[in-house]
């Protein structure tokens, strides 16, 4: 089996060395008889993806360079958060490559828990998700009772519609008239459309007397 080494130490991480995980994981290989593919080492913090060796990774996970992602530690991999961490997972799952943690037996997709830290991180996940949104509303909350909501959400459009309809009288064209206002030219065209509507109502009205 090929295998890629993962090892990451964070920027905080003072006097640690990526070989004092990169020297049991070739020796673990070696035990198990598998090939190292290659060796992927980051010195940064797990909190984010954008890790050069680690974008690398999954990029020759994705060609088909190794059949095995071997890492230090679930923390080493990933300390985004149980919904990114699930993710990358899954990713590598999705590429047919397997994933293990060499001192976590639990946490390898070929073992018997693999579909239990699945099914675990996705439950963290989702609590996760839980918890940012009643963190969001809670600010709301906040943010509305003192009266400072005004910055939030989309800035509202304010469109002249008679002016939009006086330039459509005009002969302009609801296209042109939609990227002067850069508008959407639906927004226009409904706005032109509106006016004619009424028109034709007040003919009717008038006829029907």
């Amino acid at each position: 089996m090929r295998v890629a080494l993962y090892a990451r130490i964070s920027t905080q991480d003072k006097g640690q060395n990526p070989e004092n995980q990169l020297m049991p994981l070739r020796q673990y290989c070696r035990q198990q008889g598998w090939e190292i593919a290659g060796e992927y080492v980051d010195q940064k913090t797990g909190r984010t993806s954008e890790r050069e060796a680690f974008q690398r990774l999954f990029e020759h996970a994705y060609h088909g360079r190794f059949e095995m992602v071997l890492f230090w530690a679930l923390d080493r991999f990933s300390r985004e958060g149980a919904t990114d961490t699930l993710q990358h997972l899954r990713k590598l799952s999705s590429y047919g490559v397997a994933w293990k943690s060499y001192n976590e037996q639990y946490v390898d997709s070929c073992g018997l828990f693999g579909e239990v830290i699945i099914s675990l991180l996705a439950v963290l996940a989702k609590q996760e998700s839980v918890r940012r949104s009643e963190r969001a509303s809670a600010a709301y909350a906040r943010l509305k009772a003192q009266g400072r909501t005004d910055h939030l959400g989309r800035k509202r459009l304010v469109l002249d519609r008679d002016k939009v309809r006086a330039m459509a009288a005009g002969g302009m064209s609801t296209r042109a008239i939609a990227e002067k206002f850069k508008v959407s030219h639906t927004s226009v065209h409904r706005i032109v459309q509106g006016k004619v509507q009424r028109i034709a109502l007040s003919s009717s009205a008038t006829l029907s007397v």
